[in-house]
């Protein structure tokens, strides 16, 4: 979705401990349509750029079917489709995602952990294994500033310099 920013910032102490996720998702909780509040700037999203969200979409097989939004430069959408796995059946909070698909085979999978949860489901923290991804999700165009700073703790908690994460534009019309 975005990039570059911050890369001088060092990291919190912490940041070579393993990452920890939350104990438990409740996939059917989690459905739904999440929107894109900041995001460490990334490769695979540097032509997004405002209006980012993520719908996900229990499917009967226990899979998750992902589809990714945003609004270009150009004003044209991005549409990206992919699915997910949990790995972690414990906890739920541990899957792998593909956005590739190779004649009905899933290629090039990648980690989402759900690292942070609010208890109500309002916002949530997705990263990956080795922190070099990482995004801030919530149901709302924008979090409330205790939802922030909650959210802003839990990144700190986890190794994560909450500065590092680029804040998403939305237009207020999704």
């Amino acid at each position: 979705m975005a990039l570059g920013l911050c890369f001088s910032t060092p990291l919190p102490a912490d940041s070579n401990k393993p990452l920890e996720t939350v104990d438990r998702v409740d996939l059917e909780r989690y459905k739904g349509r999440w929107y894109e509040i900041a995001k460490i700037p990334n490769r695979f999203q540097r032509k997004c750029d405002r209006d980012t969200s993520a719908t996900y979409s229990l499917r009967p097989d226990g899979r998750v079917t992902v589809v990714n939004r945003c609004v270009e430069a150009d004003g044209d959408e991005s549409v990206s489709k992919g699915l997910a796995k949990v790995v972690d059946t414990a906890t739920n909070a541990k899957l792998k995602v593909s956005f590739v698909s190779l004649l009905g085979i899933r290629l090039f999978w990648g980690d989402y952990w759900v690292i942070g949860l609010d208890p109500d489901y309002e916002w949530a923290l997705v990263n990956e294994s080795k922190r070099k991804y990482g995004w801030i999700l919530a149901r709302q165009l924008q979090l409330t500033p205790e939802q922030w700073e909650a959210a802003r703790s839990t990144l700190r908690d986890r190794g994560y310099n909450p500065d590092n994460f680029v804040p998403t534009a939305h237009s207020g019309t999704q």
